[in-house]
């Protein structure tokens, strides 16, 4: 009877300590700072743009971006891409604007909506994003030429999810050829895409990767790089949460994409690193 009292007690001491302990690994987590330099090779990437540097981040929600992040990808990137969920309600928009000044040392800044995006006047966001010369991918493309003539195409839509999406008029708006980059927040938009698209790219977030997996399992798969039907999908596990602040077996990141072209696979060649502090 003595040892079941001691274990009683032992528990009743362990249990609210483990409790914590787990709490506080989870919240350090949410609130880390990851930079995962990722570099893929096309076949097809235009040979003249030699290779494209993207920083992509998603998901931040109610999160203010660290300088460290800055920092690591400063003179890295040719561009910038927010992979929707700038933000959510009950965000200060002068948070959401220093998020975006501090992107903009990066490079040019593009953006595509994510259903929490549409928690705040679209009229409100618009003009704080038109105000500091961020691209608004809504449904439309934008193309770059290579002095060699060669296209590079990026294009975007509005939300999946909240069946926004008009994947038909951002095609028409991407003209012909060139290699195609697809923005959706949602990696949903898989099942849009066919084949005469010629989509080479689809960047996404919107799953945190289930944000809390246990013992490995969650609502989400991980984000991660996958080849479906000949079309690479990159999800990011994005950078803030949702709900609560916390994460287990899903870290926060950031990204570094670097393309370009391979001539020695039909698939695409995959190497990723990571800055952690």
């Amino acid at each position: 009877m003595a040892q079941f009292f001691h274990v009683i007690i032992f528990l009743i001491i362990f249990l609210p300590v483990l409790f914590i302990a787990l709490a506080v690994y989870m919240y350090k987590e949410a609130f880390a700072d990851r930079v995962v330099c990722h570099s893929l090779a096309f076949p097809g990437f235009p040979e003249s743009f030699k290779k494209l540097n993207i920083f992509f981040i998603s998901d931040i929600h109610r999160r203010l971006i660290t300088e460290q992040i800055i920092q690591e990808a400063k003179g890295k990137t040719d561009m910038v891409i927010i992979g929707g969920d700038l933000l959510e309600r009950g965000v200060p928009l002068e948070r959401v604007e220093k998020n975006i000044i501090k992107l903009k040392e990066l490079g040019p800044v593009f953006f595509v909506r994510g259903n929490n995006d549409y928690e705040i006047d679209d009229q409100v966001l618009d003009e704080l994003l038109h105000k500091h010369e961020v691209t608004i991918l809504s449904n439309t493309a934008v193309g770059f030429e290579s002095p060699a003539g060669e296209r590079l195409v990026l294009l975007g839509v509005d939300d999946f999810g909240k069946k926004r999406d008009r994947l038909d008029l951002a095609i028409q708006a991407a003209g012909e050829g060139g290699f195609r980059i697809l923005v959706s927040h949602n990696p949903g938009i898989l099942r849009k895409i066919k084949p005469e698209h010629k989509i080479d790219l689809v960047l996404s977030g919107h799953t945190h990767g289930g944000q809390i997996r246990i013992f490995g399992f969650g609502p989400y798969e991980k984000g991660g790089i996958k080849i479906i039907a000949g079309i690479t999908l990159f999800v990011s596990n994005g950078y803030g949460t949702t709900l609560l602040p916390l994460r287990l077996g899903t870290k926060a990141e950031t990204h570094i994409l670097v393309i370009k072209k391979d001539l020695n696979s039909n698939f695409p060649v995959k190497h990723s690193y990571v800055k952690k502090y």
